[in-house]
């Protein structure tokens, strides 16, 4: 199943017909540099024809950090991937924070839960290009399978605030459905209504009992 955050790399006539696209000389550059590195784009929100696939590309600082959104065959799909796992961001933390941040990675993989980082510091690890400034948050996906799991992620994050950059990002549930997660807290404390969710055709604020996840 198609997935918001997931990573698609296209395939030669992809990118051919990608690139004969018009665009200002920056984008093309841009997209060029993509196309010769084979670099992924990211699944957006979907429109309504089944046979184009709404894509993104955020660009790294030397294009200014401009963002381009594509339309793609969904033929011309080589391969679906994943952002990058969120261990994989150590380097890039100050010192004072990588031994904490790989103690809570350990803490959500005991909980059964997949992290990625997706994001300015999850696209600087795919491309090797400056995508973080200074007092860029830090992006999660995290794949929940229940609403227990999903709040003792919150938990988690939470108590990581003390010392942690600040942690954005999304819960994701089986459903298809992407909630984010200060949200999830704050309606699981009895402070809202309603969340607001994220999936692959729009957005809605839903009153649980929807959001349908298992509990």
């Amino acid at each position: 199943m198609l997935r918001r955050h997931q990573l698609v790399w296209l395939d030669a006539e992809g990118w051919a017909a990608v690139r004969s696209q018009p665009r200002d000389p920056e984008a093309a550059e841009c997209v060029a540099h993509w196309a010769d590195q084979h670099l992924p784009l990211v699944v957006t929100r979907q429109g309504p024809d089944a046979s184009q696939l709404a894509l993104g590309l955020p660009a790294p600082a030397r294009w200014h950090r401009r963002r381009f959104a594509l339309s793609v065959p969904r033929d011309h799909v080589a391969t679906l991937g994943a952002f990058p796992l969120a261990r994989e961001i150590v380097p890039m933390l100050p010192a004072h924070a990588r031994e904490p941040w790989l103690l809570l990675c350990n803490t959500l993989m005991r909980l059964s839960v997949v992290t990625r980082v997706h994001g300015s510091h999850g696209w600087e690890v795919i491309t090797g290009e400056r995508h973080v400034q200074a007092g860029s948050d830090v992006d999660l996906h995290i794949a929940v399978g229940s609403v227990g799991a999903a709040d003792a992620v919150v938990e988690c994050l939470e108590a990581a605030a003390a010392w942690a950059p600040t942690i954005d990002g999304e819960l994701q549930f089986p459903d298809g459905g992407d909630i984010p997660w200060r949200e999830w807290a704050q309606w699981r404390r009895g402070e809202v209504a309603e969340v607001m969710v994220k999936r692959l055709h729009g957005v809605a604020l839903e009153r649980p009992g929807a959001p349908a996840v298992p509990a």
